[in-house]
């Protein structure tokens, strides 16, 4: 296992349970307990978790990690959301999407398929299979280079743990654009406040998405289902889909549907 690997699967760890110990992860990890030690350590100085004798715990109760230890947790899950929600959207549409592991992963797979449409050519240049609406710094680079999609990237300012465009400037370019479909990531949906998010500005801007948008489409696995977060993004009446995995609790499911949105789970 890499270090990158181990780095991902002890920061998960932290984020569901708060603490974790030495000799637990070493033997979960199979790997020396001096090498989780070397780990923490490292990880500490990064100021991502607090050592603690004998193991470490996480900085506070809200805790977030950085979206390159997040893509590991439940990525088998995520791939089956981006392939369901991808076949939701249609060829030509004006598509939103915010930031986070699933919402990438729905990207991937609207690229790949963009990939493989016949765009139909208009005054001698293609014309674009997806315009994509983000404020996703690695999303947009993953698209950047595809002719087949026309990139429009909000400003902002970079928040480094979510690699999204924040704040006025990200305001500002949503204001002037219509989507046709939102697809939004979120950290928990809660039955009586919605969408829910760790950070504020992310908060905002997603909002933004949803308000811009003719549908929206949520992307969340089933962990993010009855879950609170820090800000709110927007109500249930707001939500036309959500797309989660099969784990999703039969409880959680009717609530939603109750609340007029088509859930689709796979």
């Amino acid at each position: 296992m890499s270090k990158h690997d181990r780095w991902s699967r002890l920061l998960q760890h932290l984020a569901e349970d708060g603490r974790l110990e030495v000799e637990e992860a070493a033997s979960a990890l199979e790997v020396s307990a001096a090498t989780i030690r070397r780990d923490l350590d490292e990880l500490a100085e990064q100021q991502l978790l607090v050592r603690t004798r004998g193991g470490a715990i996480a900085h506070g109760v809200s805790y977030e990690l950085p979206l390159r230890y997040r893509s590991v947790h439940n990525a088998a899950e995520k791939r089956r959301i981006a392939e369901a929600v991808a076949d939701l959207i249609g060829q030509g549409v004006v598509v939103g999407i915010n930031g986070g592991t699933t919402t990438t992963e729905v990207a991937r797979a609207l690229i790949i398929r963009a990939a493989g449409d016949g765009a139909e050519h208009v005054a001698g240049t293609p014309a674009p299979s997806v315009t994509l609406v983000t404020n996703a710094l690695n999303i947009a680079s993953e698209a950047a280079v595809r002719p087949q999609i026309k990139l429009v990237l909000t400003g902002g300012v970079a928040r480094p743990q979510t690699y999204e465009l924040v704040g006025p400037l990200a305001s500002g370019v949503m204001s002037d654009v219509a989507l046709d479909v939102a697809i939004l990531g979120v950290d928990g949906v809660d039955s009586h406040l919605g969408l829910m998010t760790h950070h504020e500005e992310e908060a905002s801007i997603s909002r933004l998405f949803a308000e811009r948008a003719h549908r929206v489409i949520v992307a969340a696995d089933s962990s993010k289902l009855g879950r609170r977060a820090f800000a709110r993004i927007c109500g249930l009446d707001r939500i036309d889909v959500l797309v989660t995995d099969s784990a999703a609790s039969g409880e959680m499911i009717a609530c939603l549907t109750d609340a007029g949105i088509e859930v689709i789970s796979v």
